[in-house]
């Protein structure tokens, strides 16, 4: 059997982020699972070749380079169209939620989010017309499609009016390097990104569905009002700037506090393990999520989760999570972090429940999920 992958999230260097990385811990399992398979990624610009994950795996690449929406259209229609039509393969896979229109090829399409539709502001003109003009098409013509969560699969029925029996769900997970660390290593980390003090954490790129406004407003808050026991406290922002994000840093130049916030910028693999691992908490609270990884991740590192309580974060964070209603209210976030930074027993009992959620998470499980996927969709219209 020989089955095409969309593989463009696989960028070189430590640049994986959350479709990124979903796609690569799946292919990981899937290659390793069915030797019998022929697997071809398709890239969009050459690739690292520690992404050919097995001897089962032939890399391609397919110009032009997909990062704009001309660009989507001339990839996905035009060159990865015309690849399928050349060698036909058994099915098309496509783990970040585009696929191509221009196929007669059995498609599998992962569905991570639909946020873009729902806030239309938070993206560029060109690329809101693209996403209203082609997701509804993609998840029509995808014989099998894949959610990220159950409220992503809810999302996908309610907008496009789907059948739900075509969907299933594959969660996220997070990677074995993600653990607790010892006390050495944990003041190690703090002396290395926050001067040795203690720090709130937030992962992700700034974009404005990151809600990163709101978060710095809460943050002056309980800097405000905590005293003595929060002037140690420290915000640590851990991500790449992306889009849009103009907002995000005019609400850290108006804090009175900025200084006790530090961007980092996207760390390396390694590092965010550690920080993870070394924080007070992880705060992690968008106002639209199809599934939210960072929580899980820190989970597993045996860090507290103060999450929102909106989308996909209550199925992911379980009763591990520290949730709030509503992500704008920057007052009732200030007062949940000031609870977290001072309750010791609260923070251990966050800990052990979160190492106990994230269990139900595992890369195999979903990589699974999407073989099922796609054993219905080379089956054909009806299978199971």
């Amino acid at each position: 059997m020989h089955l095409a992958v969309n593989t463009r999230f696989l960028l070189p260097g430590d640049r994986l982020e959350g479709i990124g990385r979903f796609t690569l811990e799946t292919l990981r399992c899937l290659v390793a699972q069915h030797p019998e398979v022929t697997f071809h990624f398709l890239f969009d610009r050459p690739y690292d070749r520690r992404y050919l994950l097995g001897p089962n795996v032939v890399g391609h690449v397919l110009g032009p380079p997909a990062r704009h929406p001309v660009l989507f259209v001339a990839w996905f229609e035009g060159a990865v169209a015309r690849w399928l039509a050349r060698h036909r393969p058994a099915a098309f896979l496509s783990p970040d939620g585009f696929t191509t229109l221009a196929t007669r090829v059995p498609r599998v399409t992962v569905m991570h989010d639909l946020a873009a539709l729902h806030y239309p502001a938070d993206v560029g003109w060109l690329v809101r017309r693209y996403y209203r003009f082609f997701l509804p098409r993609f998840a029509r013509a995808s014989r099998q499609l894949v959610a990220v969560s159950e409220a992503t699969k809810a999302d996908l029925v309610a907008t496009f009016g789907l059948d739900p029996g075509r969907i299933r769900v594959a969660y996220n997970a997070p990677a074995a390097q993600f653990r607790p660390q010892d006390a050495a290593t944990q003041h190690a980390t703090r002396e290395k990104f926050s001067g040795g003090r203690p720090y709130f954490l937030f992962v992700g790129a700034l974009q404005p569905r990151k809600n990163l406004g709101t978060l710095l407003r809460a943050f002056d808050l309980f800097k405000e009002a905590g005293g003595a026991a929060a002037a140690a406290a420290r915000l640590l922002v851990v991500g790449r700037r992306a889009w849009r994000a103009g907002p995000i840093f005019a609400a850290y130049q108006a804090m009175r506090h900025p200084e006790a916030v530090q961007f980092t910028g996207r760390v390396a693999d390694a590092e965010l393990v550690d920080l993870y691992a070394a924080a007070r908490a992880t705060v992690y609270i968008p106002y639209f999520e199809g599934f939210g990884l960072p929580i899980v991740e820190a989970q597993a590192s045996g860090c507290p989760v103060l999450a929102a309580g909106v989308s996909a974060l209550p199925e992911v964070a379980g009763p591990a999570g520290a949730l709030f209603a509503d992500p704008f209210d920057a007052p009732a976030i200030a007062a949940a972090l000031a609870r977290l930074w001072a309750d010791d027993a609260l923070r251990a009992r966050l800990a052990a429940q979160g190492l106990a959620n994230q269990a139900r998470f595992n890369w195999a499980r979903s990589a699974e999920v999407i073989w099922a996927a796609v054993q219905a969709a080379v089956a054909g219209p009806g299978a199971a």
